[in-house]
């Protein structure tokens, strides 16, 4: 008989959000617009977090971590966002985890986490997309060969973000050819590369200039040689090792989304009820109440959802509908948000002083990756519906 679980109501975790809000203080919309016009990485922002313990949130105690749940994690993203900042160049060291402590072997554990959790070390980079495949991941090109004690590589990645900023990167790879396995996840391997190591000696690193401040990358494996010790979990079964990230990923960023709805409502109710235009504050309109007033409830509703979904991954529990419904439901409900607020400030929402034209540009992403919303529906449909297969 499944263990019962309990989803928390009201503001949880309040000394973490307490903790966050005061670090996020010391990096107003000043220092996010100067990244954004420099295309800048914003290191001190990740010290600020790595200092404080957070990205190690989910890295047990006994390798240095803090050891806490999903949840716990999600809201240091969610409350960074509601702040005004932008956690995209931390948050990849959490999901990771999704894989490297479910899948990783002991001695992975013990020669990296320590490091990962000091500080020493980040995993920050996720190789998984690739040029011709896309979000077809059982379709993806980048080989694997077994030599010796070494596996050597070769392929590309693209949209690897914060590539140029990592220690490690988690790598997904085919060990043996599509049309050589019975199924078509089958086949599929992930190794922890060592970074430092790698650039120069079989690793390219070229960044890519795009809408937003993310710190992407495209990445390419020419003969890289990785020892076979960092290959996680079985050759051929690594599939199955990165559902645990995709679902943490998708929990996590949709904490993210939670948090810019709950900015840019705030943001939008206040100047709505400042913004004086005919002699009344604009707020008094139902034009502009109303739009406002559905984005908050669209974000209550996906955040209810997402708390489902975190309390159904740290069980163990199946969580692939609720964490894909509960991203659907979070990024509709940021991207809702976003237009209420760019609409409501008018032509001051471009001014970039406000900072509404930048976060509604970083918002629009989570309709995109880390999964599209139409490929959320097309699982949703199949999956939990019983509808035929679309792609």
């Amino acid at each position: 008989m499944q263990e019962p679980v309990s989803v928390p109501l009201g503001e949880d975790w309040p000394e973490i959000r307490e903790s966050v809000r005061r670090i996020c203080a010391d990096f107003p919309g000043s220092y996010w617009r100067d990244l954004d016009r420099r295309e800048a990485y914003p290191a001190e922002f990740v010290k600020a977090l790595t200092d404080a313990g957070y990205l190690a949130a989910l890295i047990p105690e006994e390798y240095g971590g803090a050891g806490l749940p999903l949840r716990a994690a999600g809201v240091v993203l969610e409350e960074c966002h509601n702040a005004g900042c932008y956690a995209a160049a931390a948050h990849a060291q959490m999901y990771t985890m999704g894989t490297v402590l479910r899948h990783g072997s002991p001695e992975q554990k013990a020669k990296y986490l320590p490091k990962i959790a000091a500080g020493e070390l980040r995993l920050q980079a996720f190789g998984v997309s690739e040029p011709t495949t896309g979000t077809d991941t059982t379709k993806l090109k980048t080989r694997a060969v077994r030599e010796g004690d070494h596996y050597v590589i070769n392929g590309q990645k693209v949209w690897t973000s914060r590539a140029l900023y990592s220690d490690l990167m988690l790598l997904l790879v085919r060990t043996t050819p599509r049309e050589q396995v019975a199924k078509k996840t089958d086949g599929i391997s992930v190794f922890l590369v060592d970074m430092r190591e790698a650039k120069g000696r079989g690793m390219e690193i070229r960044p890519l200039s795009t809408m937003i401040n993310h710190n992407t990358t495209e990445v390419f494996f020419d003969n890289l040689r990785v020892p076979a010790e960092n290959l996680i979990g079985e050759e051929g079964k690594g599939f199955r090792c990165i559902l645990d990230g995709m679902n943490a990923e998708r929990i996590l960023v949709s904490h993210e989304s939670i948090g810019d709805a709950r900015w840019f409502v705030r943001t939008a109710s206040k100047y709505a009820s400042e913004r004086i235009v005919f002699d009344r504050p604009i707020g008094q309109n139902q034009g502009i109440q109303f739009p406002i007033a559905r984005a908050y409830a669209a974000t209550q509703a996906a955040d209810m959802m997402l708390r489902k979904a975190a309390v159904l991954f740290q069980a163990g529990l199946p969580c692939g509908e609720d964490a894909n419904v509960a991203k659907l439901l979070a990024s509709e409900a940021s991207w809702q948000a976003a237009e209420a607020c760019m609409q409501t400030y008018g032509g001051f929402g471009y001014a970039r002083e406000y900072d509404v034209e930048r976060r509604w540009r970083e918002a629009r992403i989570a309709q995109i990756a880390p999964i599209s919303t139409n490929l959320v529906l097309a699982y949703i449909a199949e999956h939990v519906l019983g509808m035929p297969r679309s792609y």
